[in-house]
């Protein structure tokens, strides 16, 4: 005979009273959560009070001039760094309590990856094996990984012999070798040849396919365009934007961005007092260059701003839609927050 309704309920009860509440319950969701994370060295804040949520299975690049502190949080997601304000959380776990754990989870590369020089290649793979606890799978994963950055052929030699490039491979091989479910790469492609960066890049996104969470510093902005589907700008140790490439861009360019040309474009500057343009430019600096970036409002047909032009006399000689670009969007982040500073220093 079953338990009893009564029964079962106690049941219930007791299984309920004995589960501890989550953790945290009031902390955003993330494979990566930084709250108000400051991290000084002396009398400089490399990190002040950096806000960073990283989505799990999703590729995160952090963007930013050298000394931003790209390195730095990435120091702070491992637990090589503590926290002097601020919490950090890698899958729900305080790196500074239970870094091991958090490491076990993760393949790093950093900006100069620390090897052992006077081993060979494959000994650098099987010390790294051992210690994430391979056993039996580490000769064929070490294979599987230096076949896949093309270094196979050189693993019977030693790493000090290898060229940059070479010990950059390396490196990534040992980041993938247990299968880590948080990649974090600062500058992955220093030093390496555009068939290597290329394999890089592509290597991200399988990663990210196989449900691999990236976490990826650079600051060359072609490695990040059509990659990253969050974009964290840094500066001075602090998250200036993050969000996606779409919208970011819809932040900053709200209406249709227009590249319009003319045989005199000193003519296409009547547009700057036009009533339904936000935005004009037109750059001075380039001789030979004929064109300039208009922004519209959403409600300005741009037939009807061609017709004016056309009418006014204006030869135009191209009209395009132009979408901007990473780069366009980097440099107007960094606009925005030194036209911001400018005014705080008044």
């Amino acid at each position: 005979m079953g338990p009893s309704p009564a029964d079962q309920m106690k049941v219930t009860d007791s299984m309920l009273e004995a589960s501890p509440p989550p953790p945290y319950p009031d902390e955003p969701t993330g494979a990566v959560v930084l709250q108000g994370v400051t991290r000084r060295f002396g009398a400089i804040r490399a990190l002040d009070s950096l806000d960073l949520v990283v989505p799990e299975r999703s590729i995160t690049v952090l963007l930013g001039p050298n000394g931003a502190g790209k390195t730095t949080a990435v120091r702070m997601i491992t637990g090589a760094l503590d926290p002097h304000e601020g919490t950090v959380r890698v899958f729900g776990l305080d790196p500074s309590e239970s870094g091991e754990e958090v490491r076990r989870r993760c393949g790093v590369v950093s900006a100069k990856p620390a090897l052992y020089d006077r081993l060979s290649g494959w000994e650098n793979l099987r010390y790294s094996a051992r210690l994430y606890g391979l056993g039996g799978k580490a000769d064929e994963r070490i294979r599987e990984s230096a076949a896949r950055f093309g270094i196979d052929h050189a693993l019977d030699q030693q790493v000090g012999g290898f060229s940059t490039g070479m010990k950059t491979r390396l490196a990534l091989a040992r980041s993938v070798l247990h299968e880590p479910d948080l990649l974090l790469f600062d500058e992955p492609t220093s030093g390496l040849d555009p068939e290597s960066s290329y394999a890089v890049l592509d290597l991200i996104r399988q990663m990210r396919a196989g449900g691999t969470t990236v976490v990826m510093c650079t600051h060359l902005l072609l490695e990040a365009e059509g990659l990253a589907e969050q974009i964290v700008v840094m500066e001075d140790g602090a998250n200036l934007v993050s969000g996606s490439a779409i919208d970011l861009t819809r932040r900053y360019w709200p209406g249709v961005v227009l590249r319009l040309g003319a045989e005199d474009p000193t003519e296409l500057d009547r547009l700057e007092a036009h009533p339904g343009v936000v935005a004009f430019e037109r750059r001075t600096d380039r001789p030979g260059d004929t064109t300039a970036s208009v922004q519209l409002h959403d409600d300005v047909a741009v037939a009807d701003l061609v017709a004016e032009l056309v009418a006014a006399g204006v030869r135009l000689t191209r009209v395009e839609p132009h979408q901007p670009s990473l780069e366009d969007l980097y440099f107007a982040v960094r606009s925005e927050s030194r036209s911001r500073r400018g005014e705080q220093a008044r």
